[in-house]
C-alpha cells in the first residue's frame, strides 16, 4: 500500500523492487492490487536531492511487462543443488506540473510539498497531512494518476537522484483517507538488487540464480540488471507505519 488522494475500498499484494544506481539515482518499480470508486492518485514520497528541477524524476513505461514480479518470484523458486542454503543475512497559484503519459497512467513529479498545489484538486492529500509526518519536509513525489476500477494495475516505473548515500529506499508509508496510523496492515514484498547492501536483517532472502535466468531484463529499461542476486522479504500482518531502508554495508 501506499497514499492515496481519496478513499480505496481495496489494496492488496504490494509489490516494489528496488536498486541504487552508481550514479547516485535509484530506480523503484512499483505494483499492487487495488480497488478504487473514483479518480484519484496515488503518492510515493521519495528522498531526493535538494534543489532538483521538476525533469529530475524519470519514468519508464511498464505496459508491456506486466509479469515482471511473477518473473522475479521466480528466481526464488530455483533449488540449490548443494546442502541447504544458508539465512540470508500553499502557495500562489504557480503553472502545473508537467504530466507524463505512463502506459495506462497520467505520471507528475513534485518536488516539494508546497508544489501539490501545482496538482489537480483531486490528485492532492489533506492539507495538514505531511505536517503530521515532518520527516518528509524534504522529499520529492511520485504522483500516479489512476482511474476508478477493481485491477491490477501495470507496473509502474521512475528514478529519481536520491538523497540517502549508500542507501535503498522502499516508499511504503500507508495514508489512506489523509489519516496517519501508528501500524498498518502489509501485504508487501520486497525485492532488492545491489551489492554491497546490509540484507542480514530478519526476512531478506537472496536468490539462488541470477535474472538473467528468469527475468526479461531488457524490457525492464535496465532497471533490473542481468548479473546481480536479487533479495526479497515478504512483509504480512501489521507492521510499524513506515517506509523501509537497507543501507550499505560500507562505512
Amino acid at each position: 500500500m501506499c497514499c492515496f488522494t481519496g478513499k480505496v475500498e481495496e489494496v492488496k499484494n504490494t509489490r516494489i523492487f528496488a536498486r541504487l544506481r552508481t550514479d547516485g539515482r535509484q530506480t523503484l518499480i512499483y505494483q499492487m492490487s487495488v480497488k478504487v470508486p473514483q479518480d484519484l492518485a496515488m503518492v510515493l514520497p521519495v528522498p531526493v536531492k535538494k534543489g532538483v528541477g521538476e525533469d529530475a524524476m524519470r519514468f519508464y513505461d511498464l505496459s508491456k511487462y506486466e509479469t515482471v514480479f511473477e518473473d522475479l518470484w521466480k528466481l526464488f523458486q530455483v533449488q540449490y543443488n548443494y546442502g541447504a542454503k544458508a539465512p540470508v543475512a500553499v502557495a500562489a497559484p504557480r503553472e502545473a506540473l508537467r504530466v507524463v503519459s505512463v502506459g495506462a497512467y497520467d505520471a507528475s513529479f513534485v518536488p516539494t510539498i508546497a508544489d501539490f498545489s501545482r496538482l489537480d484538486a483531486r490528485f492532492r492529500l489533506p492539507e495538514g497531512v505531511w505536517a503530521k509526518l515532518p520527516g518528509y519536509a524534504d522529499f520529492g513525489f511520485a504522483v500516479f494518476k489512476l482511474k476508478p476500477g477493481n485491477a491490477q494495475v501495470h507496473p509502474m516505473a521512475f528514478s529519481f537522484p536520491t538523497a540517502l548515500a549508500r542507501t535503498v529506499f522502499f516508499p511504503t508509508l500507508h495514508i489512506h483517507d489523509g489519516k496517519v496510523h501508528a501500524k498498518e496492515k502489509f501485504d508487501h514484498t520486497l525485492y532488492l538488487q545491489g551489492s554491497g547492501m546490509d540484507t542480514t536483517r530478519s526476512g531478506w532472502e537472496e536468490s539462488p540464480v541470477l535474472p538473467v535466468t528468469k527475468v526479461k531484463c531488457g524490457n525492464t529499461h535496465g532497471i533490473v540488471r542481468p548479473d546481480l542476486h536479487v533479495f526479497r522479504n515478504e512483509m504480512r500482518g501489521k507492521f510499524v507505519n513506515g517506509d523501509v531502508v537497507v543501507k550499505s554495508r560500507k562505512v
